[in-house]
C-alpha cells in the first residue's frame, strides 16, 4: 500500500490544492482536496494492464469550472429540491435556483466548489484520505451549522470505500454523495450504452418534466426500468437514464446496490451502500466536455451511480427522512468493489 501527496494547483486566494494518490491491491485512486473529488481510478483489465475508468480533467482548472460535476462530492443536498425551497419546523427556507425553478446539488457554490481540509492515513488493510468541511448556518439558504467529514480510500481487496459523516447544531436537510462518472472500458473510450447493468431495485421514483419527484414509486417489473437482471444499458431505452432507484433491503444496512460489467475489458464493478436510493445517470447531458489528455466527453461517455437519499426529500415527508440535527447524526457508507471476468 502506498500514499503520495503533491500540489495540484493554487487557487486565486493563494491556497494550495492537494492531489493524493492511493495505491492498494490492484487499484490506484487519485483525489483532489478541491471538491473532495475523485480525479482518476486505475483498474486492471482481462488482457493485462490497467486503465483510468473515471471521466475527469487533466488539471485543476477543469474542476474550477466543472459544470457536469465530474468526480466531485456534492452537498449539502445532492440532487434536486423542487421550487428551490422547503419548509421545516414552521419556517420556509429559500434556496438558490440553478436548475430552472429548482435547486441542483445545493446551488452554484455547493460543496463541490469548496477547498476541503484533507489528511491521508492508513487503516486496516487500506489507505484513505479524510476530507473535512464546515458549512455555516445560512450557507446556500440551509439552516444550521454543519460539520462534514468524508473519507475515501482503497483497500487490498480492490474496493473503493466512501464514508460520509455529518453533524448539525439544528435540524437541516443533509444528502451527500460522490458524482463520479465511470466508463469501465476506460475514460475517453466512447459510449457506455453497451455496459451491462444490474440494479437491486424493485421500484424507481417517478419524476415530472423538470425531474422533480411526483411522490410515486413505480414498480420496475417488466419495463424499461427493470434492471434486476443484468442487461445492456440501451436495450430498452436508447436515450439513457437519469432516475433515482430505490434500493431493496433495509435502509441503513450495507447491502447490494448495483453491478456493472464491461464486456471488452472484463471489468466488473459491484456497488454496496447503506443509502435509500441510487441515481442512475448515463451522461445524457454531457456535451463536448474537454477531458483528460485531449479526450472529449459527449453524450453517454460515462455513467453515474450516485448513492443517496431520494431527490426533493425535504418536501416529501413520505420519503425516508433527510432531516438531521443535534439528536440525529448523518452517517452513510458506500463500497465500489472491482473484479475482472
Amino acid at each position: 500500500m502506498k500514499i503520495s501527496k503533491e500540489t495540484f494547483g493554487v487557487l486565486s486566494s493563494g491556497k494550495k490544492v492537494f492531489l493524493y494518490t492511493l495505491k492498494a491491491g490492484d487499484l490506484k485512486l487519485c483525489l483532489s482536496s478541491f471538491g473532495a473529488a475523485w480525479t482518476s481510478l486505475f483498474v486492471p483489465a482481462r488482457k493485462g494492464g490497467d486503465a483510468d475508468v473515471l471521466l475527469g480533467y487533466s488539471g485543476l482548472g477543469g474542476y474550477l469550472a466543472n459544470e457536469p460535476f465530474l468526480g466531485v462530492t456534492v452537498g449539502r443536498f445532492a440532487n434536486r429540491i423542487g421550487g428551490a425551497s422547503f419548509s421545516l419546523d414552521g419556517a420556509k427556507y429559500q434556496l438558490e435556483k440553478n436548475d430552472g425553478n429548482n435547486t441542483l446539488h445545493a446551488g452554484r457554490r455547493g460543496f463541490d466548489k469548496r477547498l476541503w481540509k484533507s489528511e491521508a492515513f492508513e487503516e486496516s488493510g487500506g489507505v484513505y484520505v479524510r476530507f473535512e468541511l464546515e458549512s455555516p448556518g445560512g450557507d446556500g439558504g440551509f439552516p444550521g451549522n454543519l460539520k462534514v467529514e468524508v473519507t475515501y480510500g482503497v483497500t487490498k481487496s480492490n474496493e473503493v470505500v466512501a464514508r460520509y459523516e455529518a453533524k448539525a447544531d439544528a435540524p437541516t436537510p443533509v444528502n451527500l454523495t460522490n458524482h463520479a462518472y465511470f466508463n469501465l472500458a476506460g475514460e475517453g473510450s466512447g459510449s457506455v450504452l453497451s455496459h451491462e447493468v444490474c440494479l437491486y431495485s424493485s421500484s424507481y421514483i417517478e419524476v415530472d418534466k423538470s425531474l422533480i419527484p411526483t411522490g410515486k414509486l413505480i414498480p420496475v417489473r417488466d419495463g424499461p426500468f427493470d434492471f434486476r437482471e443484468r442487461k445492456p444499458v440501451a436495450r430498452d431505452c436508447a436515450e439513457g437514464y437519469d432516475h433515482c432507484f430505490t434500493i431493496d433491503g433495509d435502509v441503513g444496512k450495507l447491502r447490494p446496490c448495483a453491478e456493472v460489467f464491461e464486456p471488452d475489458s472484463g471489468r466488473i464493478m459491484k456497488v454496496f451502500t447503506t443509502q435509500p436510493g441510487v441515481q442512475f445517470y448515463t451522461g445524457n447531458m454531457l456535451a463536448n466536455v474537454s477531458g483528460k489528455a485531449g479526450a472529449v466527453y459527449t453524450k453517454h461517455s460515462g455513467f453515474c451511480l450516485e448513492t443517496q437519499h431520494f431527490p426533493d426529500s425535504p418536501n416529501r415527508p413520505d420519503f425516508p427522512s433527510c432531516i438531521f440535527g443535534p439528536d440525529r447524526g448523518y452517517s452513510e457508507k458506500s463500497v465500489f468493489a472491482f473484479e475482472v471476468n
